[in-house]
């Protein structure tokens, strides 16, 4: 994300003083309401969704992981690059391509 959004995303929380909500229990029990409502967009039909009902609900989850991001001090590449790392060891492209299993079943 780009440092201009996600102090945007800060100031948001700054200037109605929501800051004091924002700790990593709250945000956490947010981000999972927040993808509870982007599955909504897709209860009954896979196929047919409204796209900018899926891009608000998506933002909110992406808005509300960027504050717990910001809570905890974290940076979202190192986080995402060392997950990435893990996920490359426990699923080798020579054992698992074209398959959907879980780790421990290949």
């Amino acid at each position: 994300m780009k440092e201009k959004t996600k102090q945007r995303i800060k100031q948001f929380s700054i200037d109605r003083d929501w800051d004091k909500y924002h700790n990593p229990a709250n945000l956490a029990k947010t981000i999972a309401v927040e993808a509870c409502e982007l599955v909504e967009c897709f209860q009954w039909d896979d196929d047919n969704y409204k796209i900018d009902k899926v891009k608000a609900e998506l933002a909110d989850v992406l808005i509300n992981c960027q504050n717990l991001l910001d809570k905890l001090n974290l940076d979202e590449d190192e986080i995402v690059n060392q997950k990435m790392d893990e996920n490359e060891n426990k699923y080798p492209v020579e054992k698992i391509k074209g398959l959907n299993k879980k780790y421990d079943e290949i």
